[in-house]
């Protein structure tokens, strides 16, 4: 059972009671403040007080009636004010998610030290995320790392009730399982030392056990530490704060080096540890004061990362004093800008109580005497307590401490870039353990230059090593007692005297109070220039021990042992001195030593070999110097000792950071990779373990690009490197996953975040070990050869020597980069390893790694802040299908986020990666004999503190290699630079220019290349800015020279602009033509970038100072800019590369982002054209009833625009927002114009169509109006014969024989009356019109009765040769002879023909019968047949049309066409127009002839003449007359309204119809596959829009018959419904107005057919019969009653109904879908498929072509057919002829320029084929090669490779292709 505990009830609002209650749980919270959101709703923590002490939470009692304690300790605080005896159920530590593994382990250190080792055993985790985010990554990261296994995860919130209640119960488990079940702390409370001891601040954590047994032996009281007990006897870690087991003082004491003495109860030796251990309190009180100034007491143990400083925030202000909170922060920012003056930052005093803040003290005295005494006072009377500002190593050694063991490398990284010392022995400011940060060590590398005099000359040899592995001699400074003058001003003088390497005492802001410094040893390296004013000959290190050397013995006794050289500065030398113990043993040592003495003023005397002394007294610092470095380097130009820093590692007593779990677990990875490496040739390496990427990367990228430049049989050619790529694939496929790169991959997989990033630092590391000194060799070698070439070239020496010495360097440079091997070549094989797999589709064999997850693995990384390599220096190539996947997976994991690209482009070695990384502080990799090769991607996210001014979330830099001046031949070309600078241009978003130095010809080459790629930029409407960057200028500070600089660099981009224009054929004066850019903001001069000569000069200030300057203009114009999303840069890259494969960059861009937005602005124009039309249809069909029903006869023009103002209105709304709030407005703007002026154009059309439409339809009704009154009069006559015979009748009511019989006598005498002086209307007979016309215009009726019987003419415009209707005119003589000579071969004359008359002229013919075909159809249309009936003169035009247009054909030719064409083409024509013209005639004889018009009547009115007889009453009778009328409206009405929603739906809904025309054309062409219809296919080719018109005629069918049809039967069902609610509201209306009007039948039915005036259509009904009616109540249920049968027998009338009215569904699609582009490519006839009729100035496009083959082109004088695509013949060097008749010809990649119709046309070249036009090549030669009678044979022989694809590939391949 576990222990309750009394507490009094803190909280009064809760419903327990306010008394002494017992806790059932007491829970500690510890972690970061960030991890949740306090607030009064919170369930857990509704306070943010931080006492420690206990606290009842009412909520938690609300929620589970349990009285349960929660103690504040968030933030990690000390834990002095916490009650020994305290019970603790839980220790909730609380995580943020996505930083939870370092918090973790800083949070579990810290209540292992605060509480001790078994706290951990009631120790649960809680991961706490936002709402929205999900953190089972982090669970398992931390499962992962960790054997803990009690995990929870929360919203920051705390309100969820479910998650704290399972939180409880988990807990509760916990508690169970515990034994005890409550941790009880110390339980002895008798001594206060051993509260204080856990206590005494937040940094107390670290406190050793040994510390309590010694205390608590000083005071005899026997104390029990409940938690320092546990099983693990061999734990020998060094903190162990009630971890280990507790030994004894002696042996604890020697083990940990503190204590070397027997604790005997001896007193004085108890006041000693007393000392010690107050010392080390009053340490860490000052230290936690420290931090706490710095705003750095929560960084101790959460600490600083660089994820922290890897962000953009605001720019720093360079001139302004830094409060002392942000000190810290400045500090590290400036360093990470190598501003080696951030250890010098001012500091603005926060607290008034600062000393130095106030003014000079003034002293208020009274007469002269105290003014003296005054002067003459010894001391000044201030305040010797109050405070001064923080020093500045503290401030560097706080940050320090208070940093992650990565942010401390990059940190150590730049101290050294910017020579300063740097920490090698670091006591622990908590512990004053000794530490030795080796790791931060191991970036840092060293060049320098020996000098050695051999044969009296000297001899200079470079080295370049990390420093970790350098083997040097070194000096070591250190003092014993107190001096005057400064041990670390002399040493700088001794390595540079013109910077403080080590920072001293006169140092700018140096204070005397120094906290952190003493006893830190710090080591600098001299590093020769190899010149003659080198200090020393050889590199030294040079170690400096602050602070007495007496107090710390133990770095004291290091230092002595590893130094080859010790300089000891003492006050004096005198025996018996404090120090003299240590002198003696020094100079008893056989190290050489080196004694400078203060208040000596002799000089160096050696006392013996090695041992010197020298005074210091009254000597100038510069003499000392000079005599100490003759000293040094006479001692160790004999034999010494040397130092390497690698072998600290060994020293005991101390530790060493690489021995950190995490880094081990990093290191021991990188060995296994290393150690396969070791004893290996560096050259071989990649050869060995990286087969991907060398030969067979580097071929596949060589065959790639040659397919861009295909000869000769192109498709064949193309086939076989396609092969080759394929071959090539499966070779890397089979070679993938050696050794090293299953190890890597396992490695990346499975290490947690941390192990991950020391895994990679260490390889790296290793890795560069590996190749140090072959690299040093090469480089030393290629600046000797360089060197060579240049005299040579300086002396204009062209001979056999200087091309000798340039192949020499070539050949140098080969094995340069062979022998260069790093971390990216790892992830480039990667990289090949996935782009091998991924295009093959192959699963990974048993044992090798997934490949499929490589791009996740490398995303991981660029999020985390690795460069990401994006061009492949090597093979200058860029693998697109690893960049996208490595995207997508960023996508996965970030969102979509938007970015800022900024990119970088200049010479070789300018300075470009150190600008970047000095900049945003990134890791492009800068060291020696390293340039980038390629280029590579780098992520910086935005900081919250100014994301709210920019519009994107991270920047994404892309760094460069260099655009190299054209010293070499060979490798670095013109077209590389090109190439590259038109990439690097194309995805920035901005561009840096870097220029380098003031060298006009090398500045003019790279402005050359970037002007161009500018203009190339402007030609493909992207618009980057630009920002020139000027470095190594010697005097940026003359404004003068600064304006004469940027006037010639004006003048020199003007004329660049000029050249590049000519080459890129562009109109360009000046380069502000080509991009927007002001000379006086967009040009940034950079001081250089050392101040001094290198190797030992630091960076320049005043270069940070620049770099600081060029950020604030970067962010300045890039707050203006949008950015892309990362999907958009995905795009962007495929793009530009694409484009970049092909010589002509401007005509080959396809900018896949702008064509998805296109074509989804293509979609949203279809719904809003579609939103007008289905209005207008509306509309119109409204306004035909009321013409119909008389009620209109003039269509104002002003009231259909009213009409339409709604929902016009609405689209122009939609257009607004849709241009305005979209993702990619600013795309969409150039676009927005034209759209909007097409909606209205389209609007404007649409009114007037319908206004002259329905002005046709007044016309006719007027025209009808004589036969529309005889209609009414014969009703009227046929009522009233009826009602008289029926009265006659009465009595045969019964007999429905008698009476029909009756009836039908009578009726036939009844219609010849009324007809008698009507003349009938007659059937037509077309044949007999036709052969009349074709007469008339001259043509015997011999040709004509030939044409007619053998119908050929019926398929004349899919014939695929017309060379029989043609008779050569131009070449008539050589006609003759051939006729003459080969009568009898009429195949050779045929093969005549055929030489002169080229494919062109078929499509020519083809096309003159299409036009003549459509204006035909189009002119016999409009005229009035089904209202006014046919008349021959109609034949007589349409023949007249057809002669006219083909003589004004021939006239153009070299040819006649015979007159059996023109017969034909009149038959056809003739035929196409005679079933319209027939149907209607028909349409015009049934309304219109008497005859026919009566005999339909006849059946009404025998119904009538029954009801009479019957004895009906008048309101029966005209109750079923106007049932009647009503059912023929009815169907009529509700069959167009159908029509209209029908279409409506399948815009909306069906497929094919609900997307652009080029989704149309996808299912088009997919429905032609699947039908494998040739017929289609041809008809499709030469008459695309016939057969999208018969493909939307089959999908409607089969849309309302079949798939579809309940759908369509409900919406006639609807309409049917509400004609239906139209009528009855009608009929009550009308009868109501009528009784109170007391109205009469005229009335009613005037009345009701008004009411349906826009609804149905309501033939007059003449009421005169009707008379007697006064019930209309009656009449209106006797049509209600008529009613339901009616709708009834509508509501299931056939669909097919529908095609019999004037609304067609399927026409009011063609009308839509149809309203586009029609113009074909004039290679291969591929339809243009722009949504837009008119689309200029966009260029016509097919996103894929076809053989041109397919449509009959073929090589000219062969009957050979193209095999070719158009996008593989415009990439190609082939040539064309533009006419049939050319004489010249074209190439292909200048296609444009070939004529109009090529022009207006944009062919992309594309290397990817689709798939379905060789599916169809293969599937239909036979017939294609009858159909053009011509062969695919020779030069268009189909590659076998085609014939491997199947229909279903050819369909997918149809769908993917549609779908990019």
């Amino acid at each position: 059972m576990m222990k309750a505990q009394e507490y009094s009830l803190k909280s009064s609002g809760s419903s327990a009671t306010n008394e002494k209650v017992m806790a059932e749980l007491t829970l500690v919270l510890i972690g970061d403040t960030n991890s949740i959101e306090i607030g009064s709703k919170n369930i857990l923590l509704d306070h943010d007080e931080q006492a420690n002490v206990e606290q009842f939470s009412s909520k938690l009692y609300d929620l589970c009636g349990r009285h349960i304690y929660v103690i504040n300790m968030l933030g990690l605080q000390n834990i002095d004010k916490f009650p020994l005896y305290q019970e603790v159920h839980a220790f909730i530590l609380l995580l943020p998610n996505g930083r939870h593994n370092s918090h973790y382990s800083s949070g579990v250190q810290w209540l292992e030290k605060a509480f001790g080792k078994r706290s951990l055993a009631y120790l649960m985790t809680v991961v706490t995320h936002e709402s929205d985010e999900k953190c089972e990554s982090a669970l398992t990261d931390l499962k992962a790392n960790s054997s803990e296994k009690r995990y929870h995860t929360c919203t920051r919130s705390m309100m969820d009730e479910t998650e704290i209640t399972a939180l409880l119960e988990k807990i509760d488990v916990m508690v169970s399982e515990n034994d005890p079940h409550c941790y009880s702390g110390l339980i002895c409370d008798e001594n206060k030392e051993h509260k204080e001891e856990v206590n005494s601040s937040e940094f107390q954590q670290n406190q050793t056990v040994d510390q309590l047994e010694e205390t608590a032996a000083t005071s005899d009281v026997k104390c029990d530490l409940v938690n320092a007990k546990h099983s693990d006897k061999s734990d020998n870690s060094r903190t162990v704060g009630g971890e280990s087991d507790i030994k004894s003082v002696s042996s604890r004491a020697n083990e940990k080096g503190i204590l070397d003495m027997e604790m005997s109860g001896n007193k004085d030796e108890s006041v000693k540890i007393s000392e010690e251990i107050n010392r080390k309190k009053e340490h860490q009180r000052e230290t936690e004061t420290l931090l706490g100034r710095l705003h750095l007491q929560d960084k101790h143990q959460q600490k600083l990362t660089p994820a922290d400083f890897l962000k953009i925030g605001p720019p720093m202000k360079q001139d302004q004093d830094t409060s002392e909170k942000d000190l810290a922060r400045t500090f590290l920012q400036r360093l990470m800008m190598l501003d080696y003056r951030a250890r010098y930052i001012p500091v603005r005093q926060d607290r008034p109580e600062v000393s130095q803040s106030k003014l000079v003290p003034v002293f208020d005295t009274e007469t002269e005497d105290d003014d003296l005494d005054a002067l003459f006072s010894t001391s000044v009377d201030s305040d010797q307590s109050k405070q001064t500002h923080v020093h500045p190593v503290d401030v560097q050694m706080a940050v320090f401490h208070c940093s992650d063991s990565f942010l401390k490398q990059n940190m150590i990284t730049k101290l050294s870039q910017c020579q300063y010392a740097l920490p090698l022995l670091v006591p622990d400011p908590v512990t004053m353990e000794i530490e030795c940060p080796l790791w931060t060590f191991r970036q840092i590398m060293k060049t320098w230059k020996i000098t050695q005099i051999k044969d009296d000359s000297n001899t200079v040899t470079m080295k370049s090593m990390p420093i970790c592995k350098a083997e040097t001699p070194m000096v070591s400074f250190f003092r014993l007692g107190s001096l005057s003058l400064s041990k670390s001003q002399l040493m700088n003088s001794l390595i540079n005297d013109r910077h403080s390497t080590f920072f001293h005492r006169n140092c700018p802001g140096s204070t005397k109070s120094r906290h952190l410094m003493d006893g830190v040893a710090e080591i600098a390296w001299y590093c020769p220039a190899g010149k003659h004013n080198d200090a020393f000959t050889d590199c030294i290190a040079f170690c400096n021990l602050h602070g007495d050397a007496l107090s710390t013995d133990k770095q004291r006794d290091i230092l002595m042992e590893k130094s080859s050289v010790t300089v000891v500065l003492v006050p004096t030398l005198e025996k018996g001195d404090k120090s003299s113990k240590v002198i003696s043993a020094l100079y008893k040592s056989p190290k050489p030593l080196i004694i400078l003495i203060a208040d000596n003023d002799g000089g160096a005397v050696q006392l013996k070999k090695g041992k010197y002394k020298m005074g210091l007294k009254d000597r100038s610092q510069s003499d000392v110097s000079d005599e100490l470095k003759g000293i040094i380097g006479n001692i160790l130009s004999g034999p010494h000792a040397s130092f390497k820093l690698e072998a600290m590692a060994e020293v005991s007593g101390i530790r060493v950071d690489e021995e950190d779990k995490g880094c081990q677990k990093g290191k021991s990875a990188a060995m296994k990779i290393v150690n396969l490496l070791q004893e290996m040739d560096v050259s071989k390496i990649k050869d060995r373990f990286l087969p991907c990427q060398g030969r067979l990367w580097h071929e596949w990228c060589k065959i790639n690009k040659e397919l861009y430049h295909l000869r000769g049989h192109i498709e064949k050619e193309k086939a076989v490197k396609q092969n080759k790529l394929k071959q090539i694939r499966d070779d890397q496929c089979a070679a993938s996953c050696s050794e090293l790169m299953t190890l890597f991959i396992e490695s990346l997989s499975s290490l947690s975040s941390t192990d991950k990033e020391y895994f990679l630092k260490w390889t790296q590391i290793l890795i560069d070990a590996l190749s140090t000194d072959d690299l040093s060799l090469i480089l030393q070698s290629y600046d000797e050869k360089w060197s060579e070439v240049l005299a040579l070239k300086k002396k204009h020496d062209k001979s056999d020597q200087l091309r000798r010495k340039q192949t020499e360097l070539e050949q140098i440079s080969t094995n340069l980069q062979s022998a260069t091997f790093g971390l990216e070549h790892i992830f480039r094989e990667m990289g090949q390893i996935y782009e091998a797999h991924a295009s093959l589709q192959k699963q990974e064999k048993e044992g090798q790694t997934d490949w499929s997850k490589y791009p996740e693995l490398a995303a991981e990384l660029m999020i985390s802040g690795h460069p990401m390599e994006l061009m492949d220096g090597d093979a200058g190539h860029v693998p697109l299908t690893w960049i996208s996947g490595v995207l997508n997976e960023v996508i996965k994991k970030l969102g979509d986020q938007k970015v800022f690209v900024l990119s970088v482009l200049g010479v070789q070695s300018s300075g470009k990666s150190t600008m970047l990384n000095a900049m945003f502080g990134l890791q492009f990799s800068v060291s020696a004999g390293r340039c980038t090769k390629g280029a590579f991607m780098q992520l910086v996210k935005v900081s919250d503190e100014i994301k709210q001014d920019f519009q994107f979330d991270y920047v994404l830099v892309v760094d460069t290699e260099g655009l190299r001046a054209l010293e070499l031949e060979g490798n670095a070309t013109l077209h590389h630079d090109n190439e590259l600078a038109t990439f690097v241009v194309g995805l920035g978003n901005m561009t840096l220019i870097n220029i380098f130095g003031e060298n006009p010809a090398e500045m003019q080459d790279v402005l050359q290349i970037v002007v161009q790629a500018f203009m190339r930029m402007k030609k493909v409407k992207l618009s980057p800015s630009c920002v020139f960057v000027h470095q190594n200028v010697t005097d940026i500070a003359a404004a003068e020279k600064n304006m004469d600089g940027k006037r010639r660099l004006q003048e020199k981009l003007d004329l660049m602009a000029q050249l590049a224009a000519k080459e890129e054929v562009c109109d360009a004066e000046c380069f502000s033509d080509v991009i927007a850019f002001d000379v006086q903001k967009d040009v940034k001069y950079f001081a250089q970038l050392w101040e001094g000569s290198p190797p030992m000069a630091p960076p320049n200030p005043g270069y940070s100072e620049s770099v600081q300057e060029l950020k604030s203009i970067i962010l300045s114009k890039a707050s203006q800019s949008a950015g892309i999303t990362l999907s958009q840069f995905k795009g962007k890259i495929q793009d530009l590369w694409n484009a970049l494969m092909n010589e002509h960059f401007v005509f080959s861009f396809k900018n896949t982002l702008e064509i998805a937005v296109y074509r989804k602005l293509e979609v949203q124009y279809g719904n809003w054209t579609w939103t007008l039309r289905s209005d207008m249809l509306t509309i119109e069909n409204q306004l035909y009833t009321r013409i119909e029903n008389g009620k209109l006869d003039k269509v104002d023009l002003n009231y259909l625009f009213k009409e339409m103002s709604q929902t016009y209105g609405e689209i122009k709304k939609a257009m607004t927002t849709y241009f305005e709030d979209n993702r990619d407005k600013e795309m969409l703007v150039q676009w927005r114009g034209r759209f909007e002026s097409k909606i209205k154009e389209f609007h404007d059309e649409q009114v007037g169509g319908v206004k002259r439409k329905l002005e046709e339809v007044i016309r006719q009704k007027n025209a009808c109006k004589k036969s529309d009154d005889k209609k009414t009069e014969f009703e009227n006559k046929l009522l009233q014969k009826s009602k008289e015979l029926a009265h006659q009748l009465k009595d045969k009511a019964k007999d429905e024989e008698e009476l029909k019989r009756q009836f039908n006598s009578v009726w036939s005498s009844w219609v010849t009356e009324l007809t008698a002086d009507i003349k009938p209307i007659e059937d037509i007979n077309l044949k007999e019109d036709q052969f009349t016309v074709l007469q008339e215009f001259g043509f015997e009726w011999s040709l004509i009765d030939e044409s007619k019987s053998s119908g050929k003419y019926n398929n004349m415009s899919e014939a695929g040769n017309y060379i029989h209707y043609v008779t050569l005119t131009k070449h008539q003589d050589a006609y003759s002879q051939i006729t003459k000579f080969v009568a009898e071969k009429a195949t050779k004359v045929g093969l005549y023909l055929k030489e002169h008359f080229q494919h062109e002229d078929q499509e020519r013919i083809r096309s003159l019968i299409d036009d003549v075909e459509q204006q035909t159809t189009d002119m016999i249309k409009s005229k009035p047949v089904a209202t006014r009936g046919y008349s021959p003169t109609y034949l007589q035009e349409m023949a007249k049309n057809v002669q006219t247009k083909v003589t004004e054909f021939e006239s153009k030719r070299k040819y006649t066409l015979k007159k059996k064409f023109t017969v034909d083409l009149l038959l056809y024509v003739f035929h196409r127009a005679e079933s319209w013209l027939s149907q209607s005639h028909k349409k015009f004889k049934m309304n219109n002839d008497a005859l026919t018009y009566l005999e339909n009547k006849k059946m009404q009115y025998y119904n009538i003449f029954g009801s009479f007889c019957r004895g009906s009453s008048s309101a029966v009778v005209l109750g079923g007359l106007i049932c009647e009328k009503l059912k023929v409206s009815t169907v009529e009405a509700v069959c167009n309204k159908t029509a209209i929603d029908l279409a409506g739906e399948m815009k909306c809904s069906f497929p094919a119809f609900s997307g652009n025309r080029l989704n149309l054309e996808k299912h088009v062409l997919k429905s032609l596959a699947e039908k494998e219809d040739l017929d289609g296919f041809i008809t499709y080719i030469q008459h695309p829009r016939k057969q999208v018109e018969t493909f939307i005629k089959d999908e409607v069918k089969k849309y309302i018959f079949t798939e579809q049809r309940y759908k369509a039967r409900n919406i006639l069902k609807k309409n049917v419904e509400d004609i239906n609610k139209c009528v009855s509201q009608a009929l009550f209306t009308a009868t109501e107005e009528v009784k109170i009007q007391r109205g009469d039948t005229d009335m009613w039915v005037e009345e009701f057919s008004s009411l349906l005036k826009d609804e149905l259509t309501f033939d007059p009904i003449c009421c005169q019969n009707f008379k007697d009616i006064n019930n209309f109540d009656f009449l209106k249920e006797q049509i209600e009653r008529g009613l339901i049968s009616i709708m009834k027998e509508v509501s299931s009338l056939s669909l097919d109904k529908i095609e019999e009215f004037r609304l067609k569904p399927d026409q009011i699609l063609i009308d839509q879908l149809c309203n586009c582009c029609w113009v074909t490519c004039p290679f291969c006839a591929a339809v243009c498929t722009n949504t837009m009729k008119n689309h200029s100035p966009d260029k016509h496009n097919v996103p894929f072509h076809r053989p041109s083959g397919i449509r009959g082109w073929h090589v000219r004088n062969t009957v050979e057919l193209v095999i070719d695509f158009c996008t593989t013949l415009v990439a190609s060097d082939g040539c064309f002829y533009p006419e049939h008749d050319s004489k010249e010809t074209f190439p292909y990649k200048r296609y444009q320029n070939a004529g109009e119709k090529y022009a207006t046309w944009q062919i992309t070249p594309d290397a990817s084929k689709l798939t379905y036009w060789k599916w169809f090549v293969c599937r239909f030669q036979e017939q294609l090669e009858d159909h053009h009678k011509l062969k695919f044979q020779g030069r268009g022989e189909i590659p076998n490779e085609w014939r491997k694809h199947s229909k279903e590939e050819a369909i997918k391949s149809l769908v993917e292709m549609y779908n990019l």
